[in-house]
């Protein structure tokens, strides 16, 4: 009987501990994303879901993006850069203006710069 207590036991502590170290990868992080509209909103989701990363939601009021990623897979500089590629600022990364200016009119969100 101690010894299936003692089996039991150990087979707990062992399967706690693989899962600490492979949560321990995942890492939820947030930064500012600069859109307007459920366009936008699309858009940035997309282009943020890259390999490594697990979920991402865009918060239009608050121009946020919520990403869980594995740290292990992937730098979060790359998510900036992928979403700045599509048109869209991050607090890290500037838009690619090429791709700003070919954003439909209602994703025009810089004061002040004219889209060609």
């Amino acid at each position: 009987m101690k010894t299936i207590f003692l089996i039991t036991v150990i087979t707990l502590f062992s399967i706690n501990t693989y899962a600490q170290n492979k949560s321990s990868k995942v890492e939820t992080t947030k930064f500012e994303v600069k859109g307007v509209c459920d366009m936008c909103k699309e858009r940035i989701e997309n282009a943020a879901l890259i390999k490594g990363v697990k979920w991402v939601e865009w918060d239009k009021a608050t121009d946020t993006l919520t990403v869980i990623y594995r740290k292990d897979k992937i730098d979060i500089l790359e998510v900036h850069k992928s979403v700045a590629e599509v048109g869209h600022t991050t607090d890290k990364v500037e838009c690619n203006m090429e791709a700003y200016n070919k954003l439909p009119a209602c994703c025009a969100y810089m004061d002040g710069v004219e889209k060609h």
